[in-house]
């Protein structure tokens, strides 16, 4: 597997984790903390293209 596939899959893994812990915490612990942990979605995926396009 190439070195850009798999930053690319380990990029949207945590992008998905922290979703889906936003998830559960907005339904299960407090609303706040999952807005919270929800902002966390676009940057990592903002750092992910960043990281790809080699700057």
């Amino acid at each position: 597997m190439k070195s850009s596939n798999r930053s690319l899959i380990l990029f949207l893994i945590a992008a998905s984790v922290s979703f889906l812990f936003s998830i559960y915490l907005w339904f299960f612990v407090d609303k706040e903390s999952g807005v919270f942990v929800g902002i966390w979605v676009p940057s990592i995926l903002s750092l992910g293209a960043l990281v790809r396009s080699g700057r």
